[in-house]
């Protein structure tokens, strides 16, 4: 698996016996500096993989790019400082939009590090946050059976190769609503990069805006979580944990189905309950 995880000497210790040294495996965790057009825009920490998919979600949940065709070209490069002789280290990458398509807003620049588990780190306010998607969530018409939506979480964790080895990633899915086909699925130590990468993964295929789909999170739900969601189109956003009061109430100003909790054959619906197709026996939908 290359650099997504790294071996390392533990030493196991269990209450009545004697100590157990042994080799283990950690997911990676490196800095990714995002460029555009040279300029950096933003450095957060990840799992080393889908680096591409990464920076195209992130640009989508940013504001900077709402179509597949404003993404042109992408490549890595060496550290801003020259070091090391120069040697591409693959943690610089640069994005070229697209003829036509506005450079980012210099006010966007993060001059910090964005942690591995809060992409929002270091804005000032709900108002420097919160963006104007260009999609409308609130029309799309899914619709979905909730005996189909609990098989998700399971289907998820059984694809989530690198956790099986490190017990250690977030995982974040894409599935289609009327199929229940797992489109996409994608691990990082950072539960914002996952979804970014999954929404990069639609960029790069030309499936923006993901109307008729359902974004599977393997922990909470945050409100970056609901915005990206927003960002990218997608109407239903499930997770197996809670969310944040302002998850849930960008939910319900977006018009976006926003369910936790999603664990064996119950969940907690807290936004457009109208999606969920249930019948009263054998399923829990609690209010």
């Amino acid at each position: 698996m290359g650099r997504i995880t790294v071996r390392r000497s533990v030493t196991r210790l269990s209450l009545g016996q004697p100590p157990k040294t042994k080799a283990d495996f950690l997911a990676a965790e490196e800095p990714l500096e995002i460029r555009v057009g040279g300029q950096q825009l933003a450095i957060t920490m990840r799992t080393p993989g889908n680096d591409f998919e990464l920076a195209a979600g992130f640009l989508v949940s940013e504001g900077v790019i709402a179509r597949g065709e404003q993404f042109q070209s992408a490549m890595y490069c060496a550290g801003a400082d020259g070091t090391a002789d120069g040697l591409n280290t693959y943690n610089v990458l640069d994005v070229r939009l697209s003829p036509g398509t506005p450079s980012p807003d210099p006010d966007l620049a993060r001059n910090f590090y964005t942690t591995s588990s809060c992409g929002l780190c270091g804005k000032a306010s709900i108002d420097a946050v919160e963006l104007t998607s260009s999609y409308d969530v609130s029309g799309d018409p899914v619709t979905l059976d909730a005996e189909r939506l609990v098989t998700f979480p399971e289907r998820l964790r059984e694809q989530q190769a690198v956790f099986e080895k490190t017990g250690g990633l977030h995982a974040a899915a894409l599935f289609d609503a009327a199929t229940g086909r797992l489109l996409v699925l994608r691990e990082d130590v950072g539960r914002h990069n996952a979804v970014d990468k999954v929404i990069g993964w639609a960029v790069q295929n030309d499936r923006l805006p993901l109307t008729g789909t359902v974004l599977q999170v393997s922990g909470r739900s945050s409100f970056e979580l609901v915005q990206k969601a927003k960002m990218a189109g997608i109407p239903i956003l499930a997770a197996v944990s809670a969310p944040s009061s302002l998850a849930a109430e960008l939910a319900e100003a977006s018009g976006m189905t926003l369910i936790g909790f999603l664990r064996g054959e119950s969940m907690v619906l807290y936004s457009r309950p109208d999606r969920i197709l249930h019948t009263d026996d054998g399923m829990d939908a609690r209010p």
